[in-house]
């Protein structure tokens, strides 16, 4: 069944458009406030648009003067709170979703039982929600959400609530749960992206800002929130020829599919652990020097990751770029960095990648 959302609400400033295909699990990213629970309130028929259509297939969920309440609409929606009933067992909190739609007692129990087998908690079935952990009550809510049959599954942030060492393993169950499911999974973790989704749709200030194959947004990002989610660099800007030009800055690099034209947006890409730091320009035509102001020193492992800031040009638009390098504990005590330091980031050109944005398809 294929999912189609062009909608607008206009009290939250949302104007968006994607589309699902049948089988195809879809992660939207974005900032917080961007409109990806919008999204999926627009989908599970918990928020009407002001304009635009909600279509399921051959059906119209919402618009042209259509509305499809919820219990009738074949979606399930899975937050981040499982949301379980206190006062029923495990196996009758998965067998509600069936008898919602009017199948008989015995034959939900029997459905609701095969899918906490498949989830690998049947040995729950006759525990009270308050006797289980929070990662077993999330795979009881997965369970009960598909018990319902659902053409639609969307899930809200499904691993923000657990436990570091519980997530990995409610990932991998997800990943066999949604093989072939048409499903919408809002997250801000990279990884589940990568695991779990076909395609990657980044959602910023209500828009549609990047849609495509889920790794190639990930390695190639075109908007700030997919490079930051990926770990990644990126200064936006316009392609001169020789490099993507923002605000008083050049970053020189090559372009990593096709040439955008020249005076086309663009950007470059790269990563932090390709980054040098120096107190003063260590000059030489093929690297990059970019003025910062450090942010944040974050222990990563073995090394630090320094967070900056770049300074907007005297005159220029006041644009800011966020940027990172990967340094030793060493090397940060050596250049006494601290959040406030005013250092350079060196980058070679030939660790740069740049992308063309302005035929990047978004919103389709």
């Amino acid at each position: 069944m294929t999912l189609r959302v062009e909608a607008t609400v206009a009290d939250r400033d949302v104007d968006v458009a994607l589309t699902v295909r049948p089988g195809e699990t879809v992660a939207v990213l974005g900032p917080n406030g961007a409109g990806k629970s919008t999204v999926l309130g627009l989908v599970a028929g918990l928020l009407r648009p002001d304009a635009g259509r909600v279509t399921l297939h051959d059906r119209t969920l919402a618009g042209d003067g259509h509305w499809v309440p919820p219990h009738e609409r074949r979606v399930a929606l899975l937050a981040q709170d499982p949301l379980l009933f206190p006062h029923l067992s495990v196996l009758d909190n998965v067998a509600f979703a069936p008898r919602c739609s009017g199948v008989r007692r015995r034959a939900a129990r029997s459905a609701a039982a095969a899918w906490l087998e498949r989830l690998g908690v049947e040995t729950l079935a006759g525990r009270r929600t308050h006797e289980i952990s929070g990662g077993q009550a999330q795979r009881v809510a997965i369970a009960r959400a598909l018990a319902a049959e659902p053409e639609v599954l969307l899930l809200d942030e499904p691993m923000a609530a657990l436990d570091v060492a519980v997530a990995p393993a409610l990932r991998q169950t997800l990943r066999g749960v949604l093989a072939d499911r048409t499903a919408v999974i809002v997250t801000h973790d990279a990884l589940d992206a990568l695991l779990l989704a076909d395609r990657v749709v980044v959602v910023d200030g209500g828009r549609v800002v990047e849609d495509g194959p889920t790794e190639e947004v990930l390695s190639r990002p075109r908007s700030p929130f997919a490079a930051r989610i990926a770990g990644l660099n990126l200064v936006d800007g316009t392609w001169t020829g020789e490099a993507v030009a923002s605000d008083g800055e050049e970053v020189r690099g090559f372009p990593g599919g096709p040439s955008p034209a020249v005076g086309e947006p663009a950007v470059a890409v790269f990563s932090p652990s390709v980054v040098s730091v120096f107190a003063h320009d260590p000059g030489g035509s093929p690297r990059n020097a970019l003025p910062v102001v450090v942010t944040l020193l974050e222990p990563l492992g073995d090394r630090v990751r320094v967070r900056a800031e770049t300074a907007a040009a005297p005159g220029g638009s006041g644009s800011v770029s966020h940027l990172a390098a990967d340094l030793t504990p060493q090397s940060v005590a050596e250049l006494d960095l601290a959040p406030g330091s005013r250092v350079l980031f060196s980058v070679k050109a030939s660790e740069v990648a740049v992308y063309g944005t302005a035929s990047h398809p978004a919103g389709r």
